[in-house]
């Protein structure tokens, strides 16, 4: 979805994720969100320090403790990479290294402590995310708002210049990769195969798809035509909403939970874009802002029909969870976004966190990892012209 010229470095900034993050987990991360607790804001660093005792610990519900450390380390790759999407065509590639580093260690590390740790502060709140809605998502929404604010906008955004996707369709393989490895994400956090994870799964892939099918026919209502990539981002919406009620709500919620994402997420999509903000790939109206309404929808409609182990919601008579799941959000999206606000600052202070101009010009695939993208050429009324997208 970004230009050409930019393809290569938007997609090795998701990628490198993986390794900086895999080592970080290694080092200090995994102690830091699942070990001993310091008074309920973060584990102990000497916990699993270097993974230590982690293939021989006891084991973690009724898995090794050593396959959850490594399930719960695809959260934490990903969760940076979201961010990529908001500052993506501008930020330089050895300030993003710093904030992943940053990002994993202060904001993602002690947020999942606080939300999926038994001795968490969100956790003792009686806040429930099955999957990752305040841990994953809204963290990574709202550090995408902190990093296009502080990044400031494109070029091409100012200038008022339409930046058409390089490659739609891999946009729509990218969004089936995505619909299938979330189903590892949310059928993966019952931990183990039994009931809860087939009920998570049947949330998780029905949300997307009343998502996708809302966002289009939102739009048609709007007076635009249905587009592959409406139905892309909202099925990606839909699974985002979905992420936090998966195992705590029942197949007709997550219909309701899918559209109402969509809806709200399209109309935040819209007013951005009548606003200076530039969120190069709409992360924040996707993922923070579906995190959010995934955690309320959580609230309203979770059961202990479906999840024994849960809380009913305000539509099954206890209003005080929904109180409880509206306080964690705040909490959560007001420490991921003055967090990051704080971490993008720092990095600038150290180096310049944008590339210049000139280099923003001649692409960051050029100017920062001196290489290029091309698909050839194309023909036109019988003659090769260049492939300028």
């Amino acid at each position: 979805m970004v230009h050409r010229k930019n393809i290569l470095s938007t997609m090795i900034k998701s990628v490198v994720a993986a390794g900086v993050v895999t080592v970080l987990w290694v080092v200090v991360g995994f102690s830091l969100a699942f070990g001993e607790s310091i008074g309920g804001f973060v584990g102990d660093p000497t916990t699993f320090f270097f993974f230590k005792g982690v293939n021989s610990g006891p084991a973690w519900g009724t898995i090794p403790l050593s396959l959850f450390a490594v399930f719960q380390l695809m959260f934490a790759i990903i969760t940076p990479g979201l961010v990529v999407g908001a500052v993506a065509e501008r930020i330089r590639f050895t300030s993003y290294i710093l904030f992943i580093v940053l990002f994993a260690l202060f904001v993602y590390s002690p947020l999942a402590h606080w939300t999926w740790s038994a001795d968490g502060l969100l956790f003792k709140m009686g806040v429930l995310d099955f999957a990752g809605g305040t841990v994953v998502h809204i963290s990574a929404g709202m550090a995408a708002l902190a990093g296009a604010l502080v990044l400031k906008r494109r070029k091409s955004h100012i200038e008022h210049k339409e930046v058409p996707p390089a490659n739609i369709p891999y946009v729509l393989i990218g969004t089936g990769l995505l619909w299938f490895g979330w189903f590892g994400f949310n059928a993966g956090s019952a931990l183990g195969a039994n009931a809860l994870a087939v009920s998570a799964f049947l949330t998780t892939n029905i949300a997307a798809g009343a998502a996708g099918l809302s966002w289009m026919f939102f739009d048609v209502a709007r007076g635009k035509k249905p587009s592959v990539l409406g139905f892309c981002i909202g099925a990606v919406v839909g699974l985002v909403a979905i992420t936090p009620a998966a195992g705590f709500v029942s197949i007709p919620s997550s219909i309701f939970i899918g559209a109402v994402a969509a809806v709200i997420s399209n109309l935040v999509v819209a007013w951005k874009q009548k606003t200076s903000l530039d969120d190069t790939l709409d992360v924040f109206p996707c993922h923070g802002v579906g995190g959010i309404v995934g955690m309320l929808m959580t609230g309203l409609l979770a059961t202990k029909t479906v999840n024994p182990a849960g809380v009913d919601g305000l539509l099954y008579g206890n209003p005080e969870f929904f109180l409880t799941q509206l306080k964690g959000m705040v909490i959560a999206v007001t420490f991921s976004f003055v967090m990051s606000f704080i971490i993008f600052k720092l990095i600038n202070l150290v180096q310049p966190i944008r590339v210049s101009e000139e280099e923003e010009e001649e692409g960051l695939d050029a100017s920062q990892h001196n290489e290029k993208y091309s698909q050839g050429t194309l023909i036109v009324a019988g003659q090769e012209v260049e492939n300028t997208f």
